[in-house]
């Protein structure tokens, strides 16, 4: 009798764990798997840190000198709370706006970056197809690993070439004309790189394109197989966009990112180089990386439909102000007269709904995104977008906000911490 009483028992104890209790199926995907466990940002850079070698993860999450403006970027929207309304119908949620003439389904743009290929081969042609899946804009570097006409291959959406001033004019001139011919909309002008920044992680590691391959080099790839497999089978990593040009250099033979940009780039530029670029280019242009009100300004006075308010991921000059600190004043000097993109230190949907209550029309992402690729590949960049997105959903609900166009400075208010 006690054993069948025992026997009841337990199959009652099974019943009600089975009740209450799934057994989770198991995902064969590693990526899809690695994903599971990621919540945000923070966490997509400690899997890109632990997937990555050492050298190409501080390329990424490197900046200038003691790095004081990185952390700022990120820290600075923490200054900014929120007002909350409450008892407000908030049973649809749009995050949809214009932008720069045209609608997209979230205030985001994808930033230039350079090298995506060092967190993954698919490099800046997954970072497009994913944008174009997520409705946003994507930016295609001039430095970038992969082609003009590779990113409009892949990408049908709407997509921004990214410039410098260079000293040869004809190469820039003839960039200028296949971004035309390849569809791109517009331009972002580059100009807080007259001189590189000191990027002392960098110059530890004695960064360069293509990667050197030494005794450190090999250990570290040991390291990370999955990395180094991956680096191995895709095809050498060169600047793409000026690849088999007599008189730039297109990463075929090791040279340093510093002695790079001081050989190419033109320090003497101004904004008489503004002209230059209107009569060569048909489209829209912006400038990326102004860090003042009086820049602003003038950006609006020539005439440019929009300022990228960036100080390079704090990768130029160290103790510059943090982006989200400028939107509300450069808001008040040329609001209305041009665009505004806060670009630098979005980790979070909250961070974007704050740029725009300040004043922004938009946000950009860099190191997200390139963490996500690292950590993930394209999953991971389709991942952080969907983060972003459901983020300002999320936070534009419980502030009890329905669309983008009703944020507002009610919504925000500073506090020192």
């Amino acid at each position: 009798m006690t054993s069948i009483r025992d026997r009841r028992l337990f199959v009652g104890m099974i019943s009600t764990l089975r009740s209450v209790v799934r057994f989770r199926t198991y995902e064969r995907d590693r990526t899809v798997r690695n994903l599971s466990k990621v919540a945000n940002v923070d966490d997509l850079r400690a899997v890109a840190k632990k997937r990555l070698p050492a050298g190409c993860f501080d390329y990424i999450d490197g900046a200038a000198q003691d790095e004081v403006t990185a952390a700022a970027n990120v820290s600075a929207f923490g200054r900014y709370y929120f007002r909350p309304r409450v008892l407000r119908d908030v049973t649809s949620v749009d995050t949809t706006t214009t932008l720069l003439g045209a609608e997209v389904s979230l205030p985001l743009m994808i930033a230039p970056t350079g090298f995506d290929r060092i967190a993954h081969s698919q490099g800046e042609l997954a970072v497009a197809r994913a944008a174009e899946r997520a409705g946003i804009p994507y930016s295609l570097s001039t430095m970038g690993t992969r082609s003009i006409e590779e990113i409009a291959a892949v990408n049908n959406g709407r997509k921004w070439f990214q410039v410098y001033v260079w000293r040869d004019k004809p190469l820039l001139k003839e960039m200028l004309e296949r971004a035309a011919k390849s569809g791109f909309e517009g331009i972002m002008i580059t100009v807080d790189t007259a001189v590189l920044g000191r990027r002392e992680r960098d110059v530890r590691r004695g960064f360069s394109l293509p990667p050197q391959i030494g005794l450190g080099t090999l250990i570290d790839g040991v390291r990370h197989p999955r990395w180094t497999l991956d680096f191995l089978r895709a095809d050498p990593i060169q600047f793409a966009n000026v690849k088999g040009s007599a008189n730039v250099g297109d990463g075929s033979t090791p040279v340093t990112l510093a002695e790079y940009i001081n050989n190419q780039f033109d320090p003497s530029l101004s904004w008489n180089d503004i002209e230059w670029f209107r009569d060569h280019w048909p489209g829209m242009i912006m400038i990326k990386g102004v860090q003042t009100v009086e820049d602003a300004e003038i950006a609006a006075e020539v005439g440019l439909d929009g300022v990228i308010l960036s100080n390079h991921g704090g990768r130029q000059l160290d103790y510059a102000p943090p982006p989200i600190d400028l939107v509300a004043p450069v808001a008040d000097a040329v609001g209305g007269r041009t665009s505004i993109i806060c670009d630098g230190g979005v980790r979070r949907g909250s961070d974007i709904v704050k740029a725009l209550a300040l004043g922004a029309d938009a946000c950009m992402i860099g190191r997200a995104y390139f963490y996500a690729l690292g950590a993930a590949g394209e999953k991971g960049v389709d991942w952080v977008l969907d983060f972003l997105r459901s983020g300002v959903e999320h936070t534009m609900a419980l502030a009890g906000t329905g669309s983008v166009k009703e944020l507002n400075r009610d919504l925000v208010e500073v506090r020192d911490r």
